[in-house]
């Protein structure tokens, strides 16, 4: 017996534990001996079996010392929170943002990479700025605050910009972006501190001071062209002479900017000109003279006067070669690279010799020298085209592409193709014709128009001037002959559809079959004047016809697509929308838009309830809808007295349980329902001043039918 007395108190001090409320919150699923033991509730970390690692918050640093409550102030353990500032007030007030860990972590509060953490900011610290004191910049620092600069440097070096005189910087208009200038990573704004990449300052440019390039004063910059400094230099030369030799102006062809114009390489004479610095050449010879024989002429050359270059020997080496010539000129035309390997073959250019200038001398064609000549006909073979009679190339205007006609091989027979060449093919009658048949004289002003050659053929012909028929002869004509002429209507703009198909081509051009119009009412202007149903011209519809009517006979079906922009048809107007009689019976300019202008007969002739009796108000689209009349709605509740809500829902029956004067629905009455018997009313009002048994006085006193709102 004792032994059951003791089970029934360990399982009602279980259900009496169960029934309290968890003081670590509902969502806390672990089991208590994670963390108490049966000693008591005392919680201890040594012989806890609960690890905060399991949770999204490790506890690392300072937090792996911190007492629990500390955090945890309400023991309900998911009301803690994880950002920094919920546990820790912000000293910084907001001014470098909430995210502590950027600078922090959870050891201490001492920040020891502060240098690197700022070299990820918007301002990475370099130059003079890595070395500056936090409080030269940010001035609140002393107070941890830290609020956020400008990084532009005239956000803060301003007065450095207006207080410099040398120079001065306001009076030369100078840019305040300082970068344009000076180095972000100086340490001076001196001249060690110019941000001078665009032109570096390196071996002869090493200037000790600005003033040595900018002599007026004037630090917009300067043109990069060497010559544009040293035009002097290049005039007073004497060895060679620059000026009477005609050397280039650009001074990085043979000198570099190391100090001193010495030693100078024309290095890009193997690349511009010939290879002396390479190749067979390459130590060949001592001075520029040895081929230059001019000294104020460097284009002046000689390759026949040195080592094996005699006349008679190279005649003999040379036999068999087209356009050979014992010319220094003819040299470097066909070894252009001093060797006798990969001697020049004009096949490689863009001018390969074919037909009659394979035996031509190439002086015959480089006149000039061998550089830039001309690849075009015309400028060896004008006199050729001058004196040309068959046809007059000149008095024709015939083309002085030569190639158009001709090939290398001689000058006939001409290839010209007046198909590809002109885009006109000579077909059917033009075939055979010659060419002053049509280019009378000239080939340059030549019309393809038809009429442009046949206009006598189009006068004479029956009718065509008198019915003035388009000149455009190929709409019924083809090239082979002027017999079996047709014209399909088709394929104009305007395409023959409806009733136009089977009208005939007088009724619509009857001036003449050019410029015709393709406006209905051209046509059409007595069929507007005349309709009367509806009259078109009393109610200024539009003369486009074709905005309501097809090309079908007889001008039906017709529609009026814009109906909408004056009266929208929804509902059960939608269903009459092609009958439109049944609304404007006749007459399209006055028709009424309102509901009763067309339905005051439905209105009068309404008898539930009779709406002209009852003095019904005539918007009726203040109950109906353009449906149907029914069902209809009346906001009886809202604008007059709560009949289908409140105390009297579901208490009347119909209108005229209230309405007791089917003639007239602004009587009504309150005193013929339920309890409202006068015996009644009166000991139930007999304190209420004012008070009378009358059905209005009833409405005035409780204006919503209840008796608290009196």
């Amino acid at each position: 017996m004792r032994k059951l007395s003791l089970i029934v108190m360990v399982l009602f001090s279980v259900f009496q534990l169960r029934a309290q409320e968890n003081p670590h919150g509902e969502d806390l699923s672990i089991d208590c001996l994670d963390c108490h033991t049966t000693e008591g509730w005392i919680f201890s970390k040594a012989t806890a079996l609960f690890s905060h690692d399991s949770t999204d918050f490790m506890l690392d640093g300072q937090h792996a010392f911190t007492d629990c409550k500390a955090c945890h102030t309400t023991l309900v353990f998911n009301d803690a929170k994880t950002n920094c500032v919920d546990c820790h007030t912000d000293m910084h007030n907001n001014t470098v943002g909430l995210d502590c860990i950027r600078c922090h972590d959870s050891r201490s509060w001492l920040v020891s990479n502060i240098t690197e953490i700022h070299q990820t900011s918007r301002f990475p610290l370099l130059g003079a700025h890595n070395t500056s004191d936090c409080l030269a910049c940010h001035t609140s620092a002393s107070s941890l605050e830290f609020q956020p600069l400008g990084v532009e440097c005239i956000d803060c070096h301003s007065q450095d910009y207006y207080a410099t005189t040398d120079p001065n910087h306001v009076e030369s208009g100078f840019s305040t972006d300082c970068m344009e200038c000076h180095r972000i990573d100086a340490f001076l704004w001196s001249a060690q501190g110019i941000n001078h990449d665009f032109f570096l300052l390196t071996k002869g440019h090493a200037v000790s001071s600005c003033t040595e390039c900018h002599t007026s004063g004037v630090f917009e910059p300067l043109s990069t062209d060497c010559f544009s400094c040293h035009e002097t230099d290049f005039a007073s030369a004497t060895n060679p002479s620059h000026q009477n030799s005609g050397f280039s102006t650009q001074c990085t062809d043979c000198h570099t900017t190391d100090p001193g114009w010495s030693p100078a390489e024309f290095k890009v004479h193997d690349d511009l000109y010939f290879p002396i610095y390479s190749g067979d050449h390459r130590g060949e010879w001592n001075d520029c003279f040895d081929c230059h024989k001019q000294q104020n002429n460097y284009s002046v050359f000689s390759c026949t006067d040195c080592h094996e270059h005699n006349q008679n020997d190279m005649d003999d080496e040379h036999q068999g070669i087209n356009g050979y010539s014992y010319n220094s000129l003819a040299c470097f035309a066909c070894h252009p690279l001093g060797r006798e390997e990969g001697a020049f073959n004009h096949d490689a250019t863009g001018f390969p010799l074919k037909g009659a200038h394979i035996q031509n001398d190439c002086l015959s064609c480089h006149t000039e020298g061998f550089s830039g000549t001309s690849s075009s006909c015309s400028s060896c073979h004008i006199s050729n085209y001058t004196e040309a009679a068959n046809p007059s190339h000149l008095a024709a205007g015939i083309s002085q592409e030569c190639e158009s006609c001709h090939d290398e091989e001689g000058w006939s027979p001409s290839l010209f193709d007046h198909t590809v060449a002109t885009g006109f093919e000579l077909s059917g009658g033009h075939s055979g014709r010659q060419c002053v048949d049509c280019h009378l004289g000239t080939t340059v002003t030549a019309d393809p128009a038809c009429i442009s050659c046949h206009q006598e053929n189009y006068n004479n012909a029956a009718n065509h001037l008198a019915s003035n028929y388009p000149t455009d002869c190929l709409q019924c004509h083809s090239v082979n002959s002027w017999d079996g002429a047709t014209f399909d209507h088709n394929f104009t703009n305007f395409p023959l559809t409806g009733a136009h198909i089977a009208t005939e081509c007088i009724a619509c051009h009857s001036d003449g079959y050019a410029g015709t119009s393709m406006l209905c009412s051209s046509c059409h202007q007595s069929d507007f004047n005349n309709t009367v149903n509806p009259n078109h011209s009393s109610l200024g519809m539009s003369t486009s016809c074709d905005e309501c009517h097809t090309t079908n006979p007889g001008w039906e079906p017709a529609l009026f697509p814009s109906h909408n922009d004056y009266y929208a048809l929804n509902g059960a107007h939608a269903t009459v929308a092609n009958n439109c009689v049944l609304c404007h019976e006749g007459n399209y300019t006055s028709t009424a838009t309102s509901c009763y202008g067309c339905h005051s007969a439905d209105y009068n002739n309404a008898t539930d309830p009779l709406h002209a009796a009852a003095n019904f108000p005539i918007d009726c689209e203040s109950c109906h809808t353009e449906s149907a009349w029914e069902p209809s709605t009346f906001d009886h509740d809202g604008q007059y007295f709560p009949i289908y809500s409140g105390e009297h829902r579901g208490e009347w029956n119909s209108c005229t349980d209230c309405h007791t004067q089917a003639t007239n629905y602004s009587v009504f009455s309150c005193i013929d329902c339920h309890e409202h018997n006068q015996s009644e009313m009166d000991s139930e009002h007999v304190e209420v001043s004012g008070y009378v048994y009358a059905s209005v006085s009833c409405f005035e006193c409780h204006p919503i039918g209840r008796a608290e709102d009196d």
